[in-house]
């Protein structure tokens, strides 16, 4: 019981609470070792608040989840962990994730409190709401880089939270898409919001997301803000890195059929993974050794 519990947090999927570490690099205080471990507590926070997220999701969702070719194995999906121990479970590690961010001071709790509601809610009910279920998805990540920047109080630059919003819709919109495809005529049956979606529909919103985020980052890297806060110009050779990670990601979507889990993808694809170990060794060179 106690594998299926750590199971049904996703730990393959914890590496999104990566984005807590944005703040963090961008305020140029990597080197900078206490805040380095508050980040890192905080990160630790949002892995076991994130995880509490899923259990309850796969508690609500275990019905569709049999329908799904991948998700039925899931513990609570295959009957192996029962719901109310699912549910129980995801009560007290919420609960305890909470209380461990209240230690991190009061702004970053109210953030991981915001980020808790706005998850239960989408699990519970606006998940079936058309267009506004990617926009929570989205916002789930918007949160992590606002928390990141709150824990060791620095800043957040509107830049990044824009950059973030994009792009979290970018994979969102992705991920519809891929349950749309794989699903093709059982993808009501397994999630009923998809009705409410095509394919060639979220391929025009991906269309729109991608040059929106495509644009919004090469005008962070030369606006006059950037400049005279890092004292460079250039963070606009980072771009190339940018651009081949989301034609990648493009790639990967529409030919090889994948973008159900953006995580699996980063570490299996390793293209992908080395656009973005490349974009963050280049960051850091730029801001940190100029």
């Amino acid at each position: 019981m106690i594998a299926d519990i750590l199971r049904s947090l996703r730990p393959q999927q914890w590496t999104k609470n990566g984005f807590v570490f944005a703040a963090l690099l961008f305020s140029l205080k990597v080197f900078d070792v206490p805040l380095l471990l508050r980040t890192l507590a905080a990160f630790g926070v949002f892995c076991f608040l994130s995880g509490a997220i899923y259990l309850l999701n796969d508690v609500c969702d275990y019905a569709e989840d049999r329908l799904h070719p991948k998700k039925s194995s899931r513990p609570i999906a295959s009957g192996r962990l029962p719901r109310r121990t699912g549910l129980a479970a995801a009560a007290v590690i919420g609960i305890v994730s909470l209380a461990a961010a209240a230690f991190l001071g009061r702004p970053f709790f109210i953030a991981a409190a915001v980020y808790a509601v706005l998850q239960t809610a989408y699990s519970l009910k606006l998940k079936h709401v058309v267009i506004l279920d990617v926009f929570l998805v989205a916002a789930g990540f918007v949160v992590r880089v606002a928390a990141g920047g709150l824990v060791i109080g620095v800043p957040l630059s509107h830049w990044l939270l824009i950059c973030t919003t994009l792009l979290a819709l970018f994979i969102a919109l992705s991920k519809r898409r891929h349950e749309i495809v794989l699903l093709e005529d059982n993808a009501a049956g397994h999630r009923p919001i998809l009705r409410e979606y095509s394919a060639y529909l979220l391929d025009q919103m991906i269309s729109v997301v991608t040059a929106s985020t495509v644009i919004a980052y090469c005008l962070y890297t030369v606006s006059p803000e950037t400049i005279a806060k890092f004292g460079t110009s250039n963070l606009i050779f980072t771009t190339p890195f940018v651009l081949y990670g989301i034609f990648r990601y493009l790639y990967l979507v529409h030919k090889k059929g994948q973008g159900g889990s953006p995580e699996e993808m980063i570490i299996r694809d390793r293209p992908l993974f080395f656009a973005v170990v490349l974009w963050v060794a280049a960051a850091v060179a730029i801001l940190y050794f100029r």
